[in-house]
């Protein structure tokens, strides 16, 4: 009964499926050389062919296929030999053409999966229909003027890899877990960047509702989604609304919806086309793409090693737990910083310090002044020379983190500001005694209370120690000593 919605006349089944459409990394745009850099002045970055001039043929980019080929790879689909853009036909002002060329009937990329990673180390695999490569629009913004729209072409014409889903995710937790597992594997490729705020990456996710053993419901289409939490709301309003049209004896419409971040709900856009809609033919402009096996094995041969690869690898290399080498895994650039910094440490056992420093202390570091992993303060190298310090007993844990502090405010690492600020542990045994004996003559009462078999006054005991040291005593041989003197008569 897992993932099944509680009405008033039963339980239903949710069935969701999700386009993602996602920009190709590339210099150039699909079908023609003019430019792709985000953030340029509007409509300078347009070819002829973006704008819609007549009498313009598209030249099909090469690097944008690899790019493709290379995706289709990384998840776990076959690579079509042949392949045909069509054009589809809809006419909306921010797009030139009058048309999209696209990919319908033939694809380049079919039959893939991913698998996702759910609660209690849960994973479930969702099949991937197809990938086909598609031509971007342009940008239309309503907001900037009260009764104009004004449209910017510069991205009109942009590669897309268009990424549909069957069928198979059933709540608006598997699809977040989709999406962020099919973004890492993109980043990890190197084929989109997987920027959602700039709209490289959008979602289109198809919902509806139906009793379990039935056929399915009628789905609405939340359109272009930017956020992976914006998707999860989406999706948990929709299946609310669609819900109660149902139960109230209303039907759902096939429809194209927008979801509304500031108020949390989903609005109707346009009555969903079907593909007959479209008037799907193919382009005459562009022959079919025909692909060699010599080309595909090249891209096979350039692949680097995926998510799901390294965690394994994190995990028997390094004996990380699977909450952090999955953690460490989900974003490239925070693997290749966490292996880096291994490479610098040489104490035992400092591959799962690393890790716990890294999730804990810097990214909360990081959330709380709003940096990036490429943005540290200080080399990230003093991270592994911190942990040694710890391993080799020259600080506490405890001081580390105070050592941290500093080290993240100054950039400076860890070695000097241990001396500048004299926080070098006291592993000297005969120090530690000393100590010892005075907190014990000090605290009779406490003391013969442990010896009566009231144990827990023992951490009591153990905060005398290391206050009257000023916290830089070493815990282990504070703890062996302490021992050693309360055991005796």
């Amino acid at each position: 009964m897992k993932n099944l919605v509680q009405g008033q006349t039963g339980l239903w089944e949710v069935v969701i499926g999700l386009e993602v459409h996602a920009q190709v990394v590339s210099n150039a745009k699909l079908f023609s050389g003019a430019a792709t850099a985000f953030g340029a002045d509007p409509n300078t970055q347009v070819a002829f062919l973006d704008a819609g001039m007549p009498g313009m043929l598209p030249v099909l980019n090469k690097f944008c296929v690899d790019q493709a080929i290379k995706t289709g790879l990384g998840i776990n689909a076959t690579v079509n030999k042949v392949s045909v853009f069509d054009r589809k036909n809809y006419f909306y002002p921010d797009l030139p053409l009058g048309y999209q060329i696209s990919q319908l009937y033939y694809p380049i990329v079919s039959n893939g999966y991913i698998d996702i990673d759910l609660e209690n180390n849960e994973t479930k695999r969702i099949n991937i229909t197809r990938l086909h490569l598609e031509q971007d629009a342009g940008k239309s913004t309503h907001d900037l003027h009260p009764n104009l729209s004004y449209i910017d072409f510069n991205r009109a014409g942009v590669a897309l890899m268009e990424i549909v889903s069957e069928p198979e995710i059933r709540s608006s937790q598997e699809a977040m877990a989709y999406v962020k597992k099919l973004r890492s594997i993109l980043r990890y490729l190197g084929t989109c960047d997987g920027n959602m705020e700039q709209g490289s990456l959008r979602v289109d996710a198809n919902v509806s509702l139906h009793k379990p053993d039935t056929p399915f419901g009628t789905r609405a289409e939340i359109k272009n989604v930017n956020s992976v939490r914006f998707l999860g709301q989406a999706i948990e309003y929709e299946i609310l609304r669609q819900l109660e049209v149902i139960e109230n004896g209303g039907a759902v419409v096939q429809e194209t919806r927008l979801f509304d971040p500031t108020k949390g709900v989903t609005r109707s856009m346009r009555g969903k086309e079907d593909a007959m809609d479209y008037r799907y033919f193919p382009d005459p402009d562009l022959r079919p793409l025909v692909l060699e096996d010599a080309r595909i094995d090249a891209i096979k041969a350039t692949m680097p090693e995926l998510p799901d690869t390294k965690r394994e690898r994190f995990k028997k290399e390094f004996l990380l737990t699977d909450y952090d080498a999955n953690v460490l895994v989900a974003e490239k650039e925070v693997a290749e910083l966490y292996e880096h910094i291994v490479g610098f440490a040489k104490g035992q056992g400092a591959a799962k310090l690393i890790a716990n420093w890294l999730i804990v202390e810097v990214f909360g570091a990081m959330n709380r002044d709003d940096r990036s992993i490429n943005d540290l303060p200080f080399a990230p190298e003093y991270l592994a020379s911190l942990v040694d310090l710890i391993i080799d007993g020259t600080i506490s844990g405890k001081i580390a983190k105070d050592v941290f502090v500093k080290m993240w405010e100054t950039g400076k690492e860890p070695a000097k500001l241990i001396e500048e600020l004299g926080l070098r542990q006291v592993s000297d045994t005969s120090v530690i005694e000393k100590a010892i004996e005075e907190v014990i003559a000090a605290n009779a009462a406490q003391v013969e209370q442990y010896r009566s078999g009231k144990e827990q006054v023992f951490g009591f005991l153990i905060g005398q120690v290391m206050k009257s040291l000023q916290g830089k005593a070493n815990p282990g041989v504070v703890n062996t000593i302490l021992k050693q003197k309360l055991s005796s008569s």
